[in-house]
């Protein structure tokens, strides 16, 4: 006989187990089952949390007592720009805040959260099957739905009212109803892995080195997220609780090519080594066996996500980039957003017109994040003049928009993605102008032989990010570095084009 539940939730990490847990909690009498293929959970790429994700796991789902125990604190944001290999580690530039972070944030080492989390929906009575494989899923409507697993040596039967695909990029659903699309506009690439003996940014041994660099900031650089920067590539330098940190290279197949030969170790080694940062920082690095990954083509998203019966949440809707760590933040929203329509369904409301409206809405949130944010900022990425610019607009924008939406009531803004009605639209179309605008500039500078001319010998400290007043102040700061890029890119010049070589005359035939 077929088991009967009214949710069923295919995959058990963040999103699976994020929204069985809220739908536990609004009614306890619901039966809620968590598919999960794996007896543990492997370690995926360590993640740095945003305020907006950090909001959601503290004040929703009330994990702040676990990530102040497990897992690390997180100080922010930094970037580092050279225009030279061989450039002195303190004539490097840097961006960052200058004192501790106000808002909350996390290095998280996501097995160690997942499994956390998933204990957590199941203490508040979601069942689970584990390790379980989906062999067949049949969608056929609100209370129709059919599941066939495999448990171990044993079948299992599964009935639903609704289906929830918590698979992440695997995308169970997405793929099977035809609405899987790859994001190919935005063609980047990842390698990754976990390192041990990376030196420690603030050690005595730095202070002693580098003293300017040691007396320019009030906090913990060990604590960041730290990110190396160039043309065409970023690195991200996060550490996780233990000591090991996670060590990435994402980059833009259009513009940069990574080292070829060896593992990816190696790979990530050689490119490290050509960065005066991280030559100082991981010259000493080693690399964790069996622990490096590598993915083609990160950006890929659903072109619907809630239908008549099922539904799709966290990466198996879609990703983008990791560059400012938006991964949580869409695995928050849409959580957040179905267990609230699952529960309207439940309830008997009829829900077809919400469902489309939150189809809509998805699409719209996740086009407007990545034409205001990411479309060609790797043109720009790695020169400090225009990233300064983007630096502080992107990340005001973020505070008061998003991060101000979800702060004001956690309980329902998670709710609404961002971008929502006319403010959104309006600041939308904003941040695209802009960031265009930086990608056009870093162009003419790469024409020009100029890419990379102010990337020594200054810093960018702030004094924080709140959502409130003050980051007006820092909105305005980030308008003036960008209309002055403008007004220098006005005097820029094409080197002169070398008359092509004279070709020896035909003799007469």
């Amino acid at each position: 006989m077929a088991e009967s539940y009214d949710v069923a939730i295919i995959g058990g990490a963040f999103s699976g187990a994020a929204t069985g847990l809220l739908l536990k909690r609004s009614r306890p009498e619901l039966r809620v089952l968590i598919v999960e293929k794996a007896a543990e959970f492997d370690r995926k790429v360590g993640e740095s949390t945003t305020e907006v994700s950090s909001c959601f796991m503290t004040r929703v789902l009330g994990l702040s007592t676990y990530l102040g125990h497990e897992q690390l604190a997180k100080q922010g944001l930094r970037m580092w720009f050279s225009n030279d290999p061989e450039q002195a580690f303190e004539d490097c530039v840097e961006f960052g805040a200058r004192y501790n972070s106000r808002l909350s944030g996390f290095q998280v080492d996501r097995a160690k959260l997942d499994e956390h989390l998933l204990q957590c929906a199941v203490k508040e009575g979601c069942e689970i099957h584990r390790p379980a494989k989906v062999l067949e899923c049949e969608l056929n409507g609100i209370g129709a739905n059919a599941l066939r697993l495999q448990r171990g040596a044993e079948a299992v039967s599964v009935t639903a009212k609704w289906v929830v695909d918590a698979s992440g990029r695997a995308a169970l659903l997405a793929r099977k109803l035809g609405h899987f699309k790859p994001l190919t506009e935005h063609p980047i690439n990842a390698m990754w892995g976990r390192f041990t003996d990376v030196r420690d940014w603030d050690g005595a041994g730095m202070a002693k080195n580098f003293p300017r660099y040691a007396s320019a900031c009030r906090t913990s650089r060990s604590w960041a997220t730290n990110h190396l920067c160039g043309l065409g590539w970023w690195c991200w330098i996060i550490p996780l609780k233990g000591g090991d940190y996670s060590i990435g290279l994402v980059y833009d197949q259009r513009l940069y090519t990574p080292p070829a030969s060896g593992s990816i170790a190696e790979r990530l080694r050689a490119h490290f080594m050509a960065h005066p940062v991280g030559r100082e920082i991981l010259g000493e690095a080693k690399p964790v066996e069996h622990d490096m990954r590598a993915f083609s083509m990160l950006p890929y998203f659903s072109e619907k996500i809630v239908g008549d019966g099922w539904a799709i949440v966290g990466d198996a809707a879609g990703f983008i980039d990791p560059l400012y760590s938006p991964g949580l933040d869409f695995c928050s929203f849409t959580s957040k957003g179905i267990s609230s329509l699952i529960l309207r369904s439940l309830a008997g409301e009829e829900i077809t017109a919400a469902a489309g409206k939150y189809n809509d809405d998805y699409r719209f949130c996740f086009r407007a994040w990545f034409e205001a944010i990411y479309r060609d900022k790797y043109y720009y990425l790695g020169d400090a003049e225009l990233m300064a610019a983007a630096f502080l607009l992107d990340v005001s924008s973020y505070h008061l928009g998003p991060v101000r939406q979800v702060y004001s009531d956690p309980a329902t803004q998670f709710e609404a993605f961002p971008f929502e009605g006319i403010p959104g639209r309006v600041a939308r179309r904003m941040l695209m102008f802009y960031n265009r605008r930086l990608s056009v500039l870093a162009r003419k500078k790469i024409e020009a032989g100029t890419y990379g001319d102010r990337n020594s010998s200054w810093r960018l400290l702030v004094g924080g990010f709140v959502p409130d007043a003050s980051l007006v102040k820092l909105l305005r700061q980030g308008l003036f570095r960008w209309w002055r890029a403008e007004v220098r890119a006005l005097f820029l010049r094409r080197p002169p084009q070398p008359l092509p070589e004279a070709k020896p005359a035909r003799a007469a035939s």
